[in-house]
């Protein structure tokens, strides 16, 4: 009898845990927030903006995630010159923090490009997409010379990008100046080779760790983001 109940319990026990609810990633953004950046590209101190927008939060294959979307344009006189329009949708799970899938849009004048990314968890168990990897660092705890390191799938890419925090250093925005922890990734391809240089971004120390500022040195020309707007 004592021999049967230990077994009846424990059988219990591992239902429990099987049909225990999961539980959300605590996260300092929510379906609605809207943050907008003025970019800057070389010699052009505003080339563009870019607006990053947590659309939705819905279900999807069996699981809850966030919709969130990057827009990027350039200004109109630089349209004129260079007409580009980039676009970044992901759809990052609330209780893994980990993106389902990634969909990147660009159009150059007439030509269009859309490729899509669906993770494979067995295949790839922490791979990020780029702008998963923000947000996702926005729920990290950070600390003045944490190390972290998580793959990021690009263009059918993965890199590894290894992340160093350094000390909190005081950005200046249009709607005035905060805190900020300096971020700072890099980049390796499959053979070891750096991709980009002085890439920062800076996330701000206060609960709602915004992204404030982002600036890489690329093989084009140095591009940077500074957050102009938050709703």
């Amino acid at each position: 009898m004592v021999r049967a109940t230990t077994v009846i319990g424990a059988g219990l026990l591992g239902l429990a845990s099987m049909t225990s609810p999961r539980t959300e990633r605590p996260v300092p953004f929510k379906v609605g927030e809207t943050l907008t950046y003025d970019v800057s590209w070389s010699s052009y101190v505003t080339a563009g903006t870019a607006v990053a927008t947590v659309e939705s939060k819905q279900p999807s294959r069996g699981s809850l995630v966030y919709r969130i979307v990057a827009d990027g344009r350039p200004l109109p006189l630089l349209a004129y010159l260079y007409a580009l329009h980039y676009r970044v949708d992901t759809l990052l799970d609330a209780y893994t923090l980990l993106p389902e899938r990634a969909t990147v849009q660009i159009e150059e004048g007439a030509r269009k490009r859309q490729r899509e990314t669906t993770f494979d968890r067995k295949a790839q168990p922490a791979a990020e997409d780029v702008l998963s990897a923000i947000y996702t660092l926005r729920a990290t705890p950070l600390a003045t010379g944490a190390r972290l390191t998580m793959p990021v799938v690009e263009n059918g890419v993965t890199y590894t990008v290894h992340i160093v925090v350094g000390s909190p250093e005081a950005v200046r925005t249009p709607f005035g100046t905060a805190t900020a922890w300096k971020v700072m990734p890099t980049a390796l391809d499959p053979k070891g080779q750096p991709a980009g240089k002085n890439i920062a971004l800076w996330i701000s120390t206060d609960a709602r760790r915004l992204p404030l500022k982002i600036q890489a040195d690329m093989p084009v020309g140095t591009f940077g983001l500074l957050l102009r707007e938050v709703r």
